[in-house]
């Protein structure tokens, strides 16, 4: 299956070499992609994660937490949503008939509205906490203003004993069963996912929260202190984010070929394995080859 990365909106945040790294003035702001995945599939597009939306784009007060856009600032450019970017593929925004989410995240799930007619797929301890708006953070992480169409929201269980090289698993669409899987990585939140895909060649593993730094993955990880701070702010059970990280070191560390393990919000991760930079939207992909999988 053709596989397209997409970052839809990057987010800026405050003290920004406390996040990135560059050795610049604390006073620059850092960026983070939001990396989303594009799959040409026999049963249509699926889009894995949103990004943010056009509506957010528009109204971001509306839809978005005074807590949340002082702090992260995304870059709202309309030309780096998800349903600009397929439009300027070639596809309609009807092509997207399945979208498979990580988690609700307002950076991830803002672009929802914009496929109407696609059905939503996670899974149900992720939705199941997430509208029931617990605590003052969640009210500012988990948005819905952004959710108008939970009709075609398809919840799954993480029972039924599917393995994915080690990782539980779900296969949340029939018509590509052994292609694409929710792998549970709980820990940012409580029914927090990985997805992977069978690409062209390989395997990728779009782990979502599950980490934010490249460095991380390594045998002696490193973050930054701006994402340990960040990772630690939203993490809802620690002892499970850590152990789900050692376990996608351990993973990397077994398959040194045939799968790809990156995070949702890095830009190195992002821009080695699209080929251009995180400021460029998806239409330039067309006339270069698709970056190797």
């Amino acid at each position: 299956m053709k596989v397209h990365h997409l970052n839809c909106i990057s987010s800026c945040p405050l003290c920004g070499a406390l996040f990135d790294g560059h050795p610049n003035s604390l006073v620059r702001r850092g960026r983070l992609v939001c990396h989303c995945l594009l799959v040409e599939t026999p049963a249509g597009l699926v889009l894995v994660d949103t990004g943010f939306g056009l509506r957010d784009v528009a109204h971001p007060h509306s839809r978005l937490s005074r807590f949340f856009l002082t702090m992260l600032k995304p870059e709202f450019r309309e030309e780096m949503t998800a349903i600009r970017q397929i439009q300027r593929l070639g596809f309609r925004a009807t092509d997207v008939r399945h979208i498979v989410m990580t988690h609700l995240d307002f950076d991830h799930a803002g672009g929802l509205d914009d496929f109407p007619h696609a059905v939503v797929h996670m899974l149900a301890a992720e939705r199941d906490y997430a509208l029931m708006q617990k605590t003052w953070l969640d009210r500012q992480r988990f948005r819905p203003q952004q959710w108008s169409y939970q009709e075609r929201w398809r919840m799954h269980s993480v029972a039924g004993g599917e393995r994915w090289k080690g990782f539980g698993c779900v296969s949340p669409i029939p018509e590509v069963n052994d292609e694409i899987a929710l792998i549970p990585l709980p820990g940012h939140t409580y029914g927090h996912a990985g997805i992977a895909v069978r690409g062209e060649s390989d395997w990728l593993l779009l782990a979502g929260d599950a980490y934010f730094h490249t460095h991380e993955m390594d045998l002696d990880p490193y973050c930054t202190p701006g994402l340990r701070f960040y990772q630690w702010m939203l993490e809802k059970d620690r002892a499970a984010r850590l152990d789900n990280q050692r376990r996608l070191r351990d993973l990397c560390a077994r398959h040194k070929s045939g799968l790809t393990v990156f995070c949702s919000h890095d830009v190195d991760e992002f821009e080695r394995l699209s080929g251009r930079s995180a400021a460029v939207p998806a239409e330039h992909m067309n006339a270069a080859p698709q970056a190797s999988l």
